[in-house]
């Protein structure tokens, strides 16, 4: 969630280093209607594949976040990279719920809902400042290699996570 706020509060900075500070509209659209097939996405296939959907998630954000460090200014590639990353996040907050809803069981489900609100609302502030940090620091280029940080770190964690955060699908 810190990755995709660093990249979602300076979408304007990012666009602009590409030659596209006018299409922050246009790109946003792309973003929101990629977003919507995301969620779709998830509902239809969220019983059956949590762990695959969040690694097939997490993969593709990594593998834009490195196709945003070659952008230079090719609007097709930005397009590319904005839908992607919207099919990437439209489905996120439904499949971390059911991972956290699935480890912590029935009986603690509604403990760990609201710690995931806390966690959610400071992936928000952490990305507005480390994205603030990095663009005043080293540009708008910069937020793919922290993308690609973050979300490699996100990456690994759901890999090893198999155990305990993604049981198998009961019907």
């Amino acid at each position: 969630m810190t990755a995709h706020n660093i990249l979602y509060t300076y979408i304007a900075p990012f666009l602009a280093a590409n030659s596209m500070s006018e299409r922050v509209g246009l790109a946003l659209a792309f973003f929101g209607v990629a977003a919507l097939v995301g969620i779709w996405i998830t509902g239809v296939f969220i019983d059956r594949s949590l762990r695959k959907l969040v690694l097939i998630s997490l993969s593709a954000f990594l593998l834009i976040s490195l196709a945003m460090s070659f952008s230079n200014s090719s609007g097709l590639l930005i397009y590319i990279i904005v839908t992607v990353w919207g099919l990437t996040f439209g489905g996120a907050a439904t499949l971390l719920q059911t991972a956290l809803a699935d480890a912590a069981g029935e009986s603690k489900v509604d403990m760990v809902m609201p710690i995931n609100t806390t966690v959610w609302n400071l992936a928000i502030a952490g990305g507005g400042v480390a994205g603030g940090l990095l663009l005043d620091t080293f540009g708008a280029k910069s937020f793919s290699w922290a993308l690609f940080i973050l979300i490699f770190i996100a990456l690994l964690v759901t890999w090893g996570g198999k155990k305990h955060a993604f049981p198998p699908f009961k019907k």
